[in-house]
């Protein structure tokens, strides 16, 4: 016979916050960022931008002012905020930072799950070649963000995976910049099998190989010159 009921006491809990409006401002101009609809080099003015998304100017300068500390926007005196551009030192600095990232999380993931992992990023390889002989473009650069996040997230490792994530915009503001320098076909799709596969038949140093490579060509596409410190591949890695 169990005894008379008894309520269990609830231990102190904060209340979930609601997201703020100058977070959704934020995230709404980080996306249109990211994707293109706001270019590099734009003028973000005050009166459009609150009209357009609903809200007052408090609200949006709170927003832009965290995009600003993110380093998306940036303040000239007496002109306003300006969406960042992509120089050549900037976009060098990005891959030599991107390839930190995700050097260490293709040697973590061969000290782990290559062949899971593989596996994870040919099924994004399917999608970007469907992608690409759909003749679509941004489907093949969605794909192509998307195979960089799982790269990193095959590592399992939460640092990596937010360090990436705060890559994230200026990544996807690079890739869609080299649209128009990648033919929509076998080569860009092939790019992303070969470091998918490495995963599995290639070893360590290939793999790295292979991404020192692949960071190279793109940073070569957006700035004209290979120039670039992303670190030497590991010694005896054969990219191709």
């Amino acid at each position: 016979m169990t005894g008379p009921w008894r309520p269990v006491a609830v231990p102190p809990l904060r209340p979930v916050p609601r997201e703020s409006t100058p977070s959704i401002v934020a995230a709404r101009i980080r996306e249109a960022i990211a994707s293109g609809d706001i270019p590099p080099g734009s003028q973000l003015g005050e009166v459009e931008y609150a009209a357009q998304l609903g809200v007052s100017r408090g609200p949006l300068r709170e927003g832009l002012q965290r995009l600003t500390q993110e380093g998306l926007l940036v303040a000239h005196r007496n002109r306003g905020l300006f969406v960042v551009e992509m120089t050549d030192e900037r976009v060098r600095d990005l891959y030599l930072a991107r390839a930190a990232v995700e050097r260490a999380a293709g040697d973590r993931i061969h000290q782990t799950d290559p062949d899971q992992a593989s596996q994870a990023l040919l099924e994004v390889v399917e999608d970007m070649a469907d992608a690409a002989a759909s003749g679509d473009v941004r489907d093949v650069s969605t794909a192509d963000i998307r195979f960089h996040q799982v790269l990193v997230d095959q590592a399992h490792s939460p640092q990596l995976s937010r360090f990436h994530a705060t890559l994230l915009t200026e990544t996807r503001m690079c890739i869609h910049l080299l649209e128009p320098t990648y033919a929509v076909d076998e080569e860009r799709v092939g790019e992303h099998r070969e470091i998918a596969r490495a995963f599995a038949r290639g070893g360590a140093r290939r793999t790295d190989a292979l991404l020192v490579r692949h960071m190279r060509d793109a940073m070569h596409r957006l700035t004209g010159s290979p120039r670039g410190s992303l670190g030497p591949p590991v010694a005896g890695a054969q990219p191709s």
